[in-house]
């Protein structure tokens, strides 16, 4: 069956979904392929990497507000065995990121280069809108850092990222993370990893029903 993740590297809950989703996959019997979908919170480009907190309390009624909202996140992705460090987080646009996940993907490495995006972006303060911070994450995780840094300095995968993009709101996904199963069954939010559980073995049964006609 195959999963697709619709979400952000700087969205907390698309994080909280990922790791939930692979417990549900540690219990879960059948075949998977997870394909990461990019998705943009905030297209909008970012001039300077600013602090999260001053950026998000500039969107919610300051500084305070923002950091409750961060208390609640951080507190439930702990549940979960994450750190979050919402102090350190930066502001950045999103695209190259993706792009960097795309070229990832081609190489076998999707799953280790988005769990190093979160890392980076919610635990070491990295601003991952840099091109000079993903060609170094890339090549923490084996990647030839050098050929990174040419692939996203080029327009490689532009395109394809903003067409994805494009069909990623046609299929009316609005909040993330949204996972897709079998290509049509959508699960929205960081849901437990019971309800992803449940949510799997249904389609399964769905689709072999299907099948079987």
């Amino acid at each position: 069956m195959e999963i697709e993740i619709y979400a952000d590297v700087v969205c907390p809950w698309c994080y909280i979904g990922k790791r939930r989703l692979e417990e549900a996959l540690a219990s879960y019997g059948g075949e998977v392929t997870v394909r990461y979908r990019p998705f943009q919170l905030d297209p909008s480009p970012v001039a300077e990497p600013r602090p999260l907190v001053e950026a998000m309390g500039a969107k919610f009624g300051g500084p305070e507000r923002a950091r409750q909202m961060f208390a609640h996140v951080t507190e439930v992705a702990a549940s979960d065995g994450l750190r979050l460090d919402f102090d350190r987080a930066v502001i950045a646009n999103t695209f190259d990121a993706h792009r960097l996940v795309s070229y990832a993907t081609d190489h076998g490495r999707a799953a280790d280069m988005v769990e190093a995006l979160y890392q980076a972006h919610f635990t070491q303060g990295v601003d991952v809108g840099s091109r000079e911070a993903l060609a170094t994450l890339a090549g923490g995780i084996g990647l030839d850092a050098a050929d990174v840094r040419r692939f996203l300095d080029s327009d490689e995968r532009s395109a394809d990222i903003t067409a994805e993009l494009a069909a990623a709101r046609e299929l009316g996904v609005t909040s993330v993370p949204t996972f897709v199963l079998a290509g049509k069954y959508a699960v929205t939010g960081a849901q437990e990893a019971q309800t992803l559980l449940a949510a799997l073995a249904e389609v399964e049964q769905r689709e072999s029903g299907a099948h079987s006609h």
